[in-house]
């Protein structure tokens, strides 16, 4: 999770419930205006103003009011996340401000409740004129394995490989399928140059629309696509890549991969903390989706838990199903304290239950959010004010969040559970609008 956890959304197919579950204790859904508390510092954009952004997003002031459960939050807890942002956010104008005065502002419910009211304004998320989005969860989780490898722990965990090379891709080449030429500039870099000693044809590696870096390896006078997972799980990085430590357990680390963060622990009690370091850039493949166009589960129960179990039950798929999908993460070792998250995109430790992944297109990462869904436990309403600290592989849109569990089983199986629609609401320092 170094520059970001490099996650997924989990694995398609839990059925969603109503709309009308989402707002808990009689609170009803949000309403356009009704009383709105008007900070009282700061130029604030009126109730109603809508600013239109990119993508087909749009960004409507709204009350607290508007919040279902606003005034029944926990506001010291995301008054901590949030402050956990100001450590990246601080040196942007826009932003010091606000740090400076939650710095300053008492870790109880009412001094950080005002501090929410007081300096931002809530802005009601859309694209394309829907304020539903699709909502799911995340987790960190904790492998049983070891730094040896063993009989039982005999799954590689691997760092960066040293053929691994990510070359910063021009805007204007973005979504191209042209011919380009490369030069190695560095260990694991490379620039495209017009004299370049290696031919990339950009047709032959995953759509690169959106990416910022080209990603593959030196293969004669061609740069080619990485490996996938396939091959990967083939032995095409033996001698090729450090070895951080071995799992016991192909698929809890294939869903390592698929949170991007985690935690192994070894026979003598200790916690090897792992956090993304890259990926080989091939495209993201629901194997939920895949198992379901085969017969093996049923979408609506293509669960992470009921993956696990159909695979437990059916070893003889395990390769072909596990090899659907070519996305491959790298890791690097992490300190910290036991008790701290792993490291977000925005690169500072996430909090379980107050922090999420969105898309930093849309979102501001480090904004408040406050976001109103179903719990995958209970099924009632969850309604609460959490922090953008995160991005994921498969988080796109405005109105698309990752909520973050926090580590270990209980967590894994919450967030497993987790695939249901959400309204969400980014909350800026009054004065700055939505990008």
């Amino acid at each position: 999770m170094a520059k970001k956890v490099g996650r997924y959304a989990l694995l398609g197919g839990s059925a969603a419930l109503l709309a009308g579950c989402f707002w808990g204790g009689g609170a009803s859904r949000p309403q356009t205006g009704g009383g709105h508390v008007e900070p009282p510092v700061g130029q604030t954009a009126p109730l109603g103003h809508v600013r239109h952004g990119t993508g087909g997003a749009a960004y409507r002031v709204v009350s607290y009011h508007d919040l279902p459960e606003w005034h029944n939050q926990p506001f010291a807890a995301p008054l901590d996340a949030f402050r956990k942002s100001c450590t990246k956010l601080h040196n942007h104008p826009e932003w010091q401000g606000v740090c400076r005065q939650a710095a300053a502002t008492p870790s109880d419910h009412r001094a950080a409740k005002a501090f929410f009211e007081r300096y931002f304004t809530p802005w009601q998320v859309s694209q394309n004129g829907q304020t539903q989005g699709l909502f799911t969860g995340y987790y960190e989780p904790v492998l049983n394995g070891d730094v040896r490898p063993s009989a039982r722990s005999r799954f590689p965990i691997y760092g960066i490989p040293a053929d691994f090379v990510s070359v910063p891709l021009p805007a204007h080449l973005k979504g191209s399928r042209a011919t380009v030429r490369i030069n190695p500039t560095a260990p694991n870099s490379g620039a495209i140059v017009p004299n370049g000693a290696y031919v990339a044809d950009l047709s032959q590696f995953s759509p690169v629309t959106n990416s910022t870096h080209l990603k593959g390896r030196f293969e004669g006078n061609r740069f080619v696509p990485y490996y996938t997972r396939h091959q990967i799980n083939g032995g095409a990085l033996d001698g090729r890549a450090p070895i951080l430590a071995y799992a016991d357990d192909p698929v809890e680390l294939f869903f390592l991969h698929i949170q991007g963060s985690g935690r192994v622990r070894t026979p003598d009690g200790r916690f090897i903390r792992l956090g993304y370091a890259d990926k080989n850039a091939h495209s993201y493949v629901s194997i939920g989706k895949y198992m379901a166009q085969r017969g093996y589960l049923p979408l609506a129960q293509t669960s992470m838990q009921n993956i696990k179990a159909w695979l437990a039950a059916n070893p003889q798929r395990l390769a072909e199903v596990l090899g659907q999908n070519p996305s491959y993460v790298f890791f690097r070792p992490l300190d910290g304290a036991p008790h701290e998250g792993p490291i977000g995109a925005l690169g500072v430790p996430l909090s379980g239950g107050f922090s999420a992944a969105v898309d930093r297109q849309f979102i501001t990462l480090g904004a408040p959010l406050f976001v109103a869904t179903t719990h995958p436990d209970s099924r009632a309403g969850l309604n609460r004010l959490i922090v953008a600290q995160d991005t994921g592989g498969a988080i796109k849109g405005a109105v698309r969040v990752d909520y973050f569990w926090g580590f270990g089983d209980a967590a894994g199986q919450t967030a497993g559970k987790m695939k249901y629609p959400g309204y969400v609401w980014q909350l800026l320092p009054n004065g700055v609008v939505p990008r």
